[in-house]
């Protein structure tokens, strides 16, 4: 059903963009649909600043004394499993330093990503900046590890992506690191790098099924409007020529109660025919205008409860345009059409039956 509902659609972003016309259907704001396996893996390589605290030495050490730190690199291959939880496996190839005596450094890590910016502020694949939490274990130095840090990353494209982080390990040989003592190692790590994303890359949303289905129902509201329209046109219709006796029926009496106004209604934000339904009922209108060689009046208007006034313009012009050329393929000459746009209007309610074209021979 929400299939259909999809598929029914022809309704523009509430915004109304005055570029291009859009179908946008509407999304829920924290909710994605599952990724295949092969989707959203990435690669980064990266350059490190290692600094050392080891057994028995200060914090300071290791934020403030450039002795007890070097140089190294860094590459990772992870996959994103939602847009806020990612695993990766990196590993640090670098030597440490302490008081001048070098050492190996090379930590083999796993870790969990969560993406704050996403799991705060919804999934946004056109998001520029987002900030991750860094949590895991491994080895580093040949000492067993847990780290814990933040991450931010800037993407460039849909492809590539520039990371800064800073991680904090706390590592000792016995394993006991829950306990967290100061005489346990402690180094912090410094990187910053270049990541790939490989394949396939971003997550669908889940679609926004009562809002679909509020959308659909706005749709029915405005063909319902156009039913009632051309019912009450055609009983007034039926009214006038009762009135009328047969036999002084002139010509211009009979192309206007037949060319009776007709009106095509629009969904929003949208210059394009619902369907082919909406002009049937345009040809009476188009017959009295080929036969008797009169004027027919094209007048489109817009919704002014959404969108800008300069755009609700355009729109109206649009969308008298699609109806006149309607017309044209039903025989009526251009030059026997008066086509202008009146704009936004706020005449009828609902504000749907606002969005539409009259079409009448005055």
């Amino acid at each position: 059903m929400v299939a259909l509902a999809v598929a029914s659609m022809s309704v523009a972003s509430y915004a109304q963009t005055e570029t291009v016309e859009v179908v946008e259907v509407p999304t829920e704001k924290y909710s994605v649909q599952t990724n295949k396996f092969w989707n959203n893996w990435f690669i980064s390589v990266g350059g490190d600043f290692m600094s050392t605290a080891p057994h028995g030495a200060d914090w300071g050490d290791l934020f403030f004394n450039g002795d007890n730190g070097k140089f190294g690199f860094n590459v990772a291959v992870g996959k994103w499993f939602t847009p806020g939880l990612g695993l990766r496996l990196k590993f640090n190839g670098l030597d440490g330093a302490y008081e001048g005596e070098d050492f190996d450094l090379r930590a083999y890590r796993a870790e969990a990503l969560f993406n704050l910016s996403n799991l705060f502020c919804g999934y946004s694949d056109t998001r520029v900046w987002n900030m991750s939490l860094i949590a895991g274990g491994g080895s580093i130095g040949g000492y067993n590890s847990m780290q814990l840090g933040l991450q931010s990353v800037w993407n460039l494209s849909k492809r590539w992506s520039i990371f800064a982080e800073g991680t904090m390990f706390f590592a000792d040989r016995h394993g006991k690191l829950y306990e967290f003592k100061d005489s346990y190692n402690r180094f912090l790590d410094l990187s910053i790098g270049l990541t790939y994303n490989l394949g396939k890359t971003g997550f669908k949303k889940t679609p926004d099924v009562d809002a679909i289905m509020a959308l659909n129902a706005a749709q029915l509201d405005a063909l319902n409007a156009s039913l009632a329209d051309q019912q009450a046109e055609n009983a007034q219709l039926k009214s006038e020529l009762a009135k009328k006796p047969k036999e002084v029926v002139k010509v211009q009496e009979v192309y206007k109660a037949t060319g009776a106004p007709q009106s095509v209604f629009f969904n929003i934000g949208s210059s394009k025919l619902v369907s082919k339904k909406e002009i049937v009922n345009l040809e009476a209108i188009a017959n009295v205008a080929k036969e008797n060689n009169v004027k027919v009046y094209v007048t489109g208007y817009a919704d002014s409860a959404t969108g800008s006034a300069t755009y609700n313009q355009k729109l109206s012009e649009k969308r008298a345009e699609t109806v006149a050329k309607e017309l044209e393929k039903l025989g009526v000459s251009r030059d026997n059409m008066v086509i202008e746009g009146k704009g936004g209007v706020a005449a009828l309610k609902p504000a749907s039956y606002n969005r539409r074209v009259i079409v009448e021979i005055k």
